[in-house]
Order: C-alpha cells, then sequence, then structure tokens
C-alpha cells in the first residue's frame, strides 16, 4: 500500500507563507537557488511562479500522469507552456521545463481501489503524494537547492496535507523542502487576475477519472 500522511497528524497552526518568507530572507542577496517546482497546470502556477521568480532560479516539472484523458493532459500542457511564454514576453522570466513520459494507465492501478472515496479525502492525498514523490526525485538527482509545488494555491487542496506530504518527503530526500501556502496574501485572487488576462483554459476537474465523473453526476 503507498504511503499517506494521516489526516489526524496535520498541522494547522502554521503559518505556512510566513515560514517562505523566513526561508528567502535568509538567502544570501546576490544569489537565486535553484527551485524545482511541480506545476499541475499553467492556472495553478500562475501567481506562485511570479512570486517565486523574484527569488529563484525555476524549473518546471510537469509530472501529472493522474490526468486523464490524454487529450487533457496536453491541453493543459500546451496552455502551461503558453503562459511561460508569456511570462518570458511580460515579465523576462526564463523558466526551463521538464516534461516526463506520460503513463496513465500504470498510475491509476494504485489510485483505482480508492476511485470511489470522496474528492479530497485518502486517494487525493495518494495522488498528491506520487506525483510530490515523482518530481522530488528528479530535483536529487538534479542537484536542486528546493523542491515545493504549485498545489497549495488550489482552494480545493489542504495547504497542511501538501506541507505534510513534503515534510515527510524531505525526510528520505537531500533537496530542502521549501514549505509554501500560495493561496495567502490575496495568492488565489492574484492567480484569478493573470489567468484571465493571458485566457488560459481553466479546467472543472482535477484530473483522474474519479474527478472526471463526479463533475458529470446530476
Amino acid at each position: 500500500m503507498l504511503e499517506s500522511v494521516p489526516m489526524k497528524n496535520h498541522e494547522t497552526t502554521r503559518n505556512y507563507y510566513a515560514e517562505s518568507l523566513a526561508t528567502i530572507d535568509a538567502f544570501p542577496p546576490d544569489k537565486k537557488p535553484r527551485l524545482l517546482l511541480h506545476v499541475c497546470c499553467g492556472p495553478c502556477a500562475c501567481y506562485p511562479l511570479t512570486f517565486l521568480c523574484e527569488h529563484f532560479s525555476v524549473t518546471i516539472y510537469y509530472g501529472n500522469s493522474n490526468i486523464y484523458p490524454e487529450a487533457e493532459y496536453d491541453h493543459r500542457l500546451a496552455e502551461l507552456k503558453r503562459l511561460l511564454e508569456s511570462l518570458k514576453r511580460d515579465y523576462g522570466y526564463t523558466i526551463e521545463l521538464v516534461i516526463p513520459p506520460y503513463d496513465h494507465k500504470t498510475y491509476w492501478e494504485d489510485l483505482k481501489p480508492y476511485a470511489a472515496l470522496p474528492e479530497g479525502g485518502y486517494r487525493c492525498q495518494l495522488c498528491y503524494r506520487k506525483r510530490m514523490e515523482d518530481a522530488y526525485t528528479y530535483a536529487d538527482a538534479h542537484d536542486f537547492d528546493y523542491f515545493t509545488t504549485v498545489m497549495t494555491i488550489s482552494p480545493q487542496k489542504s495547504s497542511p496535507i501538501l506541507n505534510a506530504i513534503g515534510a515527510e518527503l524531505e525526510t528520505h530526500h537531500k533537496t530542502p523542502y521549501f514549505y509554501s501556502d500560495f493561496k495567502k496574501k490575496g495568492g488565489i485572487d492574484k492567480g484569478v487576475a493573470i489567468r484571465k488576462q493571458y485566457q488560459l483554459y481553466y479546467q472543472d476537474y482535477c484530473g483522474c477519472e474519479a474527478s472526471l465523473a463526479s463533475r458529470k453526476k446530476p
């Protein structure tokens, strides 16, 4: 069975946004650390990228074999690429994009036994962890200074849960985990404004068959 983070163990009183600022404040003034950022889609990446690129040299890891069908995966990837082109043009950010192979069939085998569970529960935590683990392994192999995920921007995802997964993964990876809560300080509204500015496609389900089916229910 895949590992997960028990709900009752999540810390909900920590200010992850303040922790992210404290980490940044400790950087040498003449250096931008290399950060590997797991990104699930363009809309979720909008505000985190504008925040992070001011302080890091950012590389994106688009590891999302959870997304179904493949045409949806390709659509989200194309929109992410379009966002990166826009950010380079308008902000001067040069952001490398790493795209591991898409293998939804293998990925779904681990999650299918929990398909009937509600959104946001055990199945989703396993999905978060699988994608973050995959990206974290890449960060270690390529000597990044930090790793994090954009998923704490999502109103449908718990920042304490995601940061708890990051903390657990950090215990058996060499790359430091960068704690975040991109929802804070108007992050959601800022992201929506950027998404609308660039007219990015905004999906109405998280990605897997189960989340797609839940959106189709009357």
